[in-house]
């Protein structure tokens, strides 16, 4: 890391051990705005393929590597650019609003980028008389029609860790835990965001488990945010939520590629690098920086 002047960034849904030798961790909206800011030579970006091209598109001459090239998104995966290009044309004269969650072809095609920590601030700065496309995750712009009383046009998008979440069982986990309370994420489904005390980006539950006086949590997102809430709050019990089938489908398959080996081998080898077509680049850059200069909210 020191001979390659190296910044280890790492999203709250990476393995523990990623976590806990990252200079920086944090939701996708933390790691844009720290990708942005640093001075490393070098990004060794912990998360998935569209974050790592997000620090790419914003450090040009920057060397950014991905510890596994094969850490994708279901959610990016699930809004091929040709068809979403196809899509916006057949809805004329939208503000297209993309969640940072895709590809770079789809960020190109987007007029601003927003995250789940900075959505309803982006949507705010559109004007009440233009018609907006929101993507790719439907989930979420439900979730901001209701908070912003803005109607969208919704790509079908979803994330498939968090629509696995279960009304049931977290139903089952009130009963079983009296008084917890319940945190999710903005991606899962309405009928199991109705059961939430807090709904909020990853950064957004931390800060709330943080800051209650409740002891107990019952987590609605990928189950590695869990690593961060213990260690700011050791004497509070956090219980992931379960999805409907019992299997470990609360932790992304994607992320979880990136292991504490891929990371010293990706920077004693300098592979995988993430690069782009510089005209690529800077079509995406312009929604983006969009993004960055409206800010967190």
């Amino acid at each position: 890391k020191r001979s390659l002047d190296a910044v280890i960034l790492a999203h709250f849904y990476q393995e523990p051990d990623i976590q806990d030798i990252a200079d920086v961790i944090g939701d996708s909206l933390a790691l844009a705005q720290a990708a942005a800011r640093t001075s490393a030579r070098t990004i060794v970006f912990c998360g998935v393929h569209f974050m790592a091209e997000t620090a790419k598109i914003l450090n040009p001459d920057k060397l950014v590597l991905l510890p596994d090239v094969n850490a994708g998104c279901s959610l990016a995966d699930s809004c091929p650019a040709p068809a979403f290009e196809r899509f916006i044309a057949a809805h004329p004269g939208h503000h297209v609003v993309s969640y940072i969650n895709c590809s770079a072809q789809v960020k190109a095609l987007s007029d601003v980028i927003c995250t789940s920590g900075n959505a309803a601030r982006v949507i705010a700065t559109v004007p009440r008389e233009r018609p907006i496309i929101f993507a790719p995750d439907q989930q979420l712009g439900r979730y901001l029609i209701r908070m912003t009383g803005r109607d969208m046009v919704l790509w079908p998008g979803s994330c498939s860790v968090h629509v696995t979440f279960s009304e049931r069982q977290i139903r089952r986990l009130k009963d079983e835990n009296p008084g917890a309370l319940v945190l999710a994420h903005p991606e899962c489904e309405e009928r199991v965001l109705a059961l939430a005390d807090h709904v909020g980006s990853t950064t957004s539950i931390l800060r709330y488990a943080t800051g209650s006086p409740a002891s107990t949590f019952i987590v609605v997102t990928e189950a590695g945010l869990i690593h961060q809430m213990k260690k700011a709050c050791p004497d509070k019990r956090f219980i992931p939520a379960p999805p409907e089938s019992g299997c470990a489908c609360n932790e992304c398959p994607y992320m979880r590629l990136n292991t504490l080996e891929k990371v010293y081998l990706c920077m004693r080898d300098r592979q995988p690098e993430i690069s782009l077509p510089e005209d690529l680049r800077q079509r995406c850059l312009v929604p983006l920086q969009r993004m960055l200069d409206i800010g967190a909210g």
